[in-house]
């Protein structure tokens, strides 16, 4: 098994041989080029670029606002600090719903306007055409199952999904589905971890989960990881750091020493 530092660049490829082998996926999020880039360099295989930046960065209590044009913008960003994960974009709520030919075109627009190489994608039959017309151009597409957070105000609630019997059931045959159409690998979000399991099990394609349990691979928002954000904290959220209070911290120190006349010292002026 190769590790991280005899891989030049991560591929769909390398993500289903990692399956096959059994070594874990590493994801997580970034929205900028210095984020991007230390991550990167880090070793993380697998870089989204979600809709999630509509909460980080931008303030939305949902990823609904954000549009393609800001999704092209900061996936323009990380892939000019990324050297080695595979960069994925969120297709973003409103591009690809409404029928296939857009979702072309705005996985189109991604493709050449970035330089990322994969698109991901929400939903199961519903997006079922979308992905198709999307694989058919030769663009690699990564599902989306469970907690599709484009759909908030049907779902009403950010609970776990596919508790009930039916709900586990459509889950399962929409992984398949997914697999079947010729989805490089499934993110599915916030169900039972032994569903996903069952699922990572039943399926050839990489499995990766937030929220899912132990399956083929973890994703993250990095913002939430390194605990730049305070806000948020389910239960699968597990913080590497609290950024928060090392900036805040770092900030107070900078207002004493310049208000105690420290900064500039004698070394720190020209």
């Amino acid at each position: 098994m190769s590790s991280y530092k005899e891989i030049k660049k991560i591929t769909t490829h390398q993500l289903q041989e990692f399956k096959n082998s059994g070594r874990k996926i590493t994801m997580l999020t970034a929205y900028d080029y210095s984020m991007a880039k230390i991550i990167d360099k880090a070793g993380i295989d697998v870089i989204l670029v979600g809709d999630s930046a509509a909460n980080v960065m931008a303030g939305y209590e949902s990823t609904l606002p954000i549009t393609l044009d800001e999704m092209i913008f900061y996936a323009s960003n990380v892939v000019r600090g990324v050297k080695r994960a595979l960069v994925v974009v969120d297709l973003p709520f409103g591009t690809y719903q409404s029928n296939s030919k857009l979702a072309l075109a705005s996985a189109i627009r991604i493709m050449k306007e970035t330089g990322a190489e994969v698109v991901k994608i929400e939903g199961g039959s519903e997006s079922k055409d979308q992905i198709k017309r999307i694989l058919s151009a030769g663009i690699p597409v990564m599902g989306h199952l469970g907690l599709i957070p484009q759909s908030i105000h049907r779902f009403g609630t950010y609970v776990v999904r596919a508790q009930e019997e039916n709900e586990a059931q459509k889950l399962i045959e929409d992984a398949h589905l997914l697999q079947e159409l010729g989805c490089c690998a499934i993110v599915i979000e916030k169900v039972p971890a032994v569903l996903a399991k069952k699922i990572a099990t039943e399926l050839t394609v990489p499995i990766i989960g937030i929220g899912a349990g132990n399956v083929d691979g973890q994703v993250l928002v990095s913002y939430d990881m390194l605990g730049l954000t305070q806000e948020f904290s389910p239960r699968f959220l597990r913080r590497y750091c609290n950024l928060d209070k090392i900036i805040t911290d770092a900030v107070a120190n900078y207002i004493t020493d310049i208000r105690n006349n420290d900064f500039p010292n004698e070394d720190e002026q020209y």
